[in-house]
């Protein structure tokens, strides 16, 4: 995700829930029933499995609203006779077919429940036409809120794109809205005012002049897809291509920016030789990858990258380290571009555990850094982050409501992952987050199956470590004392047992490792002048007493 909740402030000075009562809590949170029909894989969505949709419908610029239908092919998973289908309350069902059949539904909140006349048994291929239309909501303050920004070019001609992660795909088109389960290819068709160009995810397949003022754009996504992937794209580009290795490079922008593009872009091929280096293949050469201008500052659409940096290194020109390090880039292509491997490639199964996309992927700023810059740099950029931290709220959110945790998934999370390689060393830990990517790759996932990845690849047991972080306000602080020629130390966590390992000089600038835990223990030295702890390798607190 683009910064959504990390970000903004920056720049102004960043258990399992399963039941289905209209009214739950957590803490000081308060849910709904329509955060439970959007967020619960319930029996409605768990009886079947999407396998492919083809999304076909115009939009007009100038009421600034969609028509047409979604071709939802599923298998099913057990007999049933009604199904959950997604879509927001203020978008039009007109109506709903199955095998030459019109099926009826009852709408709650945003969910469309259709019942089907007869018990659809499994194992079968079924396939429904969900005929729509309406004007979908537009976003007040893209990518931070979900919805359509409709807006002109300097020219005056439109300029058109959505962003919808966390609000949610269906509020501009119907499909099974749960990150578990994404279609294992789909085709979008789009048909928009001929003067115009409309650009989506995965390959042009064609286009057709439909003589009637519209033409349709019909783009193939040939791997599994998030349903807030999907993208539109419309506004009168142009067009310029490259390749790195085998994959096309193919870059859309307003015909006013098309030499700043040129030159800004070049920070593509060095990305992806680093992105590959360390994470494997990028992972979806079938469909290529493409940098999209759009009236928004970016998200990470699979394939079709939005890009609104203004052609500017950092994030619009700003350092959001405060390192120096941040404006040797622009933070938005690599930032989105990482998510191709975190977030599109390996994707949470529920957005409670969104930290797999965003952690990851702040981390690979870094990365980027260190490849380009030299490790000097990496550490002062990963360190830089500390001061955006906030320890408000747990990393992970609560599960089956569609509610993520603290915007602290970037930063913090970059740094727990900075903390478990000084924890584990350089060579096992690229090797357990290549393992990740490749492992995990074109699947969904949940934290656990992250957690129990790292402690097999790496052979030490992390859980304590990730569990700190990720479920915890407080980083783990490292008190210490020192009495006449004793050094004595112990770790104040929330998690029990917590004894993470860390490295401290006592004399002469020669580093050990030790192994701290929540209960003292000493290190006698004949003498001690000052006790330096390896803070920059590590996010933690220090206290001395």
């Amino acid at each position: 995700m683009s910064l959504k909740k990390a970000l903004f402030p920056v720049l102004l000075t960043g258990f399992c829930l399963t039941s289905v009562h209209a009214q739950l809590m957590d803490g000081n949170k308060h849910f709904t029933r329509a955060d439970t029909l959007r967020g619960t894989l319930s029996a409605e969505r768990a009886c079947y499995d999407v396998s492919f949709y083809h999304l076909d419908i115009k939009i007009d610029p100038t009421d600034q609203t969609i028509e047409g239908y979604n071709d939802i092919t599923f298998k099913t998973v057990k007999n049933f006779k009604r199904i959950q289908v997604d879509l927001f309350p203020n978008m039009k069902v007109e109506k709903i077919t199955w095998n030459g059949k019109e099926l009826t539904y009852k709408r709650e909140f945003g969910a469309v429940f259709i019942e089907f006349p007869e018990v659809v048994k499994t194992p079968s291929s079924q396939t429904i036409r969900f005929y729509y239309s309406g004007k979908p909501i537009v976003a007040k303050r893209a990518p931070w809120d979900g919805g359509f920004v409709w807006t002109k070019d300097k020219a005056g001609d439109p300029w058109i794109g959505v962003a919808c992660q966390g609000t949610g795909a269906s509020l501009w088109w119907p499909n099974k809205d749960h990150q578990s389960d994404e279609p294992d290819s789909m085709m979008i068709s789009i048909a928009v005012p001929s003067e115009l160009m409309n650009v989506s995810n995965g390959r042009l397949r064609s286009k057709a002049d439909l003589n009637n003022g519209y033409t349709k754009y019909n783009w193939f996504v040939s791997n599994p897809i998030n349903n807030y992937d999907v993208s539109v794209n419309i506004a009168k580009y142009a067009h310029f291509s490259d390749k790195y290795n085998d994959l096309d490079l193919d870059y859309y922008v307003l015909r006013e920016n098309l030499e700043k593009a040129k030159e800004q872009f070049k920070q593509v091929k060095p990305m992806m030789s680093c992105f590959e280096k360390r994470f494997g293949p990028y992972p979806f050469y079938e469909d290529g990858y493409k940098l999209v201008e759009t009236p928004y500052l970016g998200m990470e659409h699979q394939s079709c990258v939005a890009y609104g940096n203004k052609y500017k290194n950092g994030y619009l020109g700003n350092d959001l380290t405060g390192s120096g390090v941040g404006t040797k880039f622009d933070f938005i292509i690599i930032h989105e571009s990482g998510h191709e491997w975190f977030g599109n490639s390996v994707t949470s199964k529920d957005i409670a555990d969104m930290w797999i996309h965003e952690s990851f992927t702040n981390y690979s700023e870094s990365i980027y850094a260190e490849c380009e810059f030299g490790h000097d740099d990496y550490l002062k950029h990963i360190n830089g982050y500390k001061h955006s931290v906030r320890n408000d709220e747990p990393i992970i959110g609560s599960y089956g409501v569609n509610a993520e945790g603290s915007g602290d998934m970037y930063y913090k999370g970059g740094l727990m992952l900075h903390t478990i390689r000084s924890i584990v060393g350089d060579s096992v830990f690229f090797g357990a987050l290549k393992g990740v990517a490749l492992k995990f790759r074109h699947q969904t996932v949940t934290t656990n199956d992250i957690i129990d990845f790292f402690n097999k690849k790496t052979g030490k047991d992390l859980t304590k470590v990730f569990y700190q972080y990720l479920k915890y306000t407080h980083i783990p602080t490292l008190e210490l004392k020192k009495d006449n020629n004793v050094v004595s130390y112990r770790w104040k966590a929330d998690v029990p047992g917590f004894d993470m390992p860390i490295k401290v000089s006592l004399n002469n600038g020669k580093w050990q490792t030790i192994v701290p835990s929540p209960s003292w223990q000493s290190l006698p030295v004949k003498a001690v002048s000052e006790i330096v702890v390896a803070e920059d390798l590590y996010y933690i607190d220090i206290k001395k007493l």
